[in-house]
C-alpha cells in the first residue's frame, strides 16, 4: 500500500504520493466490519471516480474526516520525534552565521534538508489540527 520505502511523500502544496495516502487513510480509518466488506469487494482498485479525480492538496487535507486527521496528526508527531533536534533548534543554527560556517558543506546541506522536511511536517500539523 505504501510502496517500497514505507513512507508518503509530501510537498509544500500537496501530497505527492496521494493515491497511496488516500488508500492508507481509507483503510486505516475503517471499522473492522467496513474493512471486511471492502476486502470482500472485487474492487480494491475500483474506487469511485470522485476519489480517483481528487487530489490531496493542502486544502483537501484540511477537510479530511476527523479520524483521518487524527491519524495523520499523530503520525507527523511520531515522525518529528524521530529527528534529533526540533524545528527551532535547526532554525537557530541556520540563523547563527558563526556556528553555521563551522559545519562542513555536507552538514550544511543536511541541515537545510532537515529544516525543510520539518517545515513541511509542521505545515501538515496545522492543516490537520
Amino acid at each position: 500500500m505504501v510502496g517500497e520505502e514505507g513512507a508518503f511523500v509530501l510537498g509544500w502544496d500537496e501530497v505527492l504520493t496521494e493515491e497511496e495516502l488516500s488508500v492508507a487513510l481509507k483503510v486505516l480509518c475503517m471499522s473492522e466490519e467496513e474493512f471486511k466488506e471492502y476486502k470482500e469487494q472485487d474492487g480494491w482498485e475500483d474506487d469511485s471516480e470522485e476519489e480517483e479525480n481528487s487530489t490531496l492538496s493542502n486544502e483537501a487535507l484540511s477537510r479530511l474526516k476527523t479520524p483521518c486527521k487524527k491519524l495523520l496528526y499523530d503520525s507527523v508527531l511520531l515522525t518529528l520525534e524521530s529527528y534529533g533536534a526540533d524545528l527551532k533548534a535547526e532554525q537557530d543554527l541556520l540563523n547563527n552565521k558563526e556556528a553555521y560556517e563551522k559545519l562542513s558543506r555536507r552538514e550544511q546541506q543536511a541541515l537545510h534538508v532537515r529544516y525543510g522536511q520539518k517545515k513541511i511536517l509542521h505545515q501538515l500539523l496545522e492543516l490537520v489540527q
